[in-house]
């Protein structure tokens, strides 16, 4: 028989049993659901954490006693203790940026509203690269700040990791548009990262001055947007009347990463430029982005197809890729590179293969010393490559420009000025109307050599010269 008492029991013990499963679960299934929500707490935090005045250690890789200490005291505001303990890391590794930064931002905390940039670099992406980038920076710091800062007032960097992430940068890109202390940002690394922020520092009215980022497409970007590289124009060229008009290459095969804005671009103007001299463009369809790629066969593939030399730009995400096809060519096919190549791991895997490869590089440094290079050997005890050279110049730059006037768009408006000019590495900055450096690329050949410490070195090509000789 129907009982509506034990009915009513039933449903209401079923709705306990729901309530209380609710109350054990529900945390945990919307933390599941929401843990990849742009506003998740601890998506903030990790932010957060990639950015450093002086109060972590971003750079893992140089890590000591001294260094340790002097990030607990400048946490804790005590900039005498840190300035001591941070001194002192660098007398034991005097070849870490991050360290001299902090250095200087520790002085520079000490006196009354210092000035301050920011600088956004691939530390969990590409450590190499990024440290290269921050020698430039730091280089650029102490010297300003050693000669009393500008207007007064000395200079402190805040270090970001974005691990060329677009997705991180454009959080930390966020981040510092919020932050009116920042006065302007030395980024992005890769040229993707770059434009993946761009739209958010012109929209916000904050200089960004990549000193690595070549793609085309920045040049359009925005008022606020510039760059202290070449663009992949003028690097392009450079490489191509060499190829053409000098090595006397007829047909060349290129492979590109497909996935990369610079690596694209680099592609479409050595193409251009190449039939411009009277050269011819290999039919080869070389992907380094495929999941299929296989560079066993590119060489011999290139070779059947007509092609007398090969051009590897790839993007750094593919560079292990292009370091294949290197070991695989041996010494078939002449080979040529874009800047991404100009690396120590193109030196230390390419040994033998990559010998006599030719390279389109923004700067590098010259037979008779300047103070940049006197002064870069001093800090980081040895010779210092284009990245470090294009920062220097970005920092530079942002750094003239404060003087008249330290306010963002008035920064922007002095950068922007045709008559603005800053010294740099080994020539004078300026921007052209896009925000392009007017500034073309130099080429480099990978010889024997004893200063990289592979076997290998990076030398300088007479480009005056009408053959192959090597300076």
């Amino acid at each position: 028989m129907f009982d509506p008492l034990t009915n009513i029991n039933q449903k209401n013990l079923l709705l306990i049993l729901y309530v209380v499963t609710l109350c054990v679960f529900a945390p945990g299934i919307y933390y599941v659901s929401n843990r990849n929500s742009p506003v998740d707490s601890d998506k903030i935090d990790s932010v957060e954490q990639r950015m450093s005045l002086g109060d972590k250690i971003l750079v893992t890789a140089h890590n000591n006693s001294a260094k340790q200490s002097g990030i607990s005291a400048f946490d804790q505001g005590d900039y005498a203790a840190a300035q001591e303990n941070f001194s002192s890391a660098l007398k034991s590794d005097r070849n870490d940026p991050e360290t001299r930064i902090y250095l200087n931002n520790t002085i520079a905390a000490k006196t009354k509203d210092p000035y301050r940039i920011a600088v956004s670099v691939p530390i969990g992406g590409d450590l190499n690269v990024a440290q290269e980038i921050l020698r430039g920076v730091a280089q650029a710091q102490d010297e300003v700040n050693r000669r009393g800062g500008i207007n007064g007032k000395l200079m402190m960097v805040e270090i970001t990791n974005d691990d060329n992430d677009p997705k991180i940068v454009q959080e930390i890109a966020n981040q510092l548009v919020t932050d009116k202390k920042i006065l302007a940002v030395i980024g992005h690394n890769d040229s993707d990262a770059s434009i993946a922020a761009a739209p958010i520092y012109e929209q916000n009215g904050l200089v960004m001055i990549t000193p690595t980022s070549s793609a085309e497409v920045l040049s359009t970007a925005g008022d606020y947007i510039f760059r202290s590289t070449p663009s992949t124009r003028d690097l392009a060229e450079t490489l191509a009347q060499y190829a053409v008009k000098v090595a006397e290459k007829e047909n060349i095969a290129i492979c590109i990463d497909s996935d990369s804005q610079a690596s694209a671009s680099f592609k479409e103007n050595f193409t251009w430029a190449v039939y411009n001299h009277g050269g011819k463009i290999n039919p080869l369809d070389c992907d380094l982005a495929t999941a299929d790629f296989m560079p066993t066969k590119i060489p011999s593939q290139a070779i059947s197809m007509g092609a007398d030399a090969l051009l590897l730009a790839p993007s750094v995400f593919q560079l292990e890729e292009a370091m294949e096809v290197v070991k695989a060519n041996g010494d078939l096919l002449t080979l040529f590179g874009n800047q991404s190549m100009t690396s120590y791991q193109t030196l230390k895997e390419g040994q033998k293969n990559a010998s006599d490869m030719i390279l389109t590089v923004p700067w590098y440094p010259p037979e008779s010393t300047n103070s940049f290079t006197k002064d870069a050997q001093k800090l980081w005890g040895g010779a210092v490559n284009w990245r470090t050279a294009m920062a220097y110049d970005a920092t530079k730059s942002i750094f003239e420009a404060s003087t008249f006037g330290a306010e963002r768009q008035k920064i922007q408006q002095t950068l922007a000025n045709p008559e603005f000019s800053a010294s740099g590495a080994t020539q004078e900055v300026s921007f052209l109307p896009s925000g392009d450096r007017n500034l073309r690329g130099t080429l480099v050949k990978i010889q024997p050599g004893k200063k990289s410490g592979t076997g290998y070195d990076f030398v300088a090509i007479d480009q005056k010269s009408t053959s192959n000789t090597v300076k």
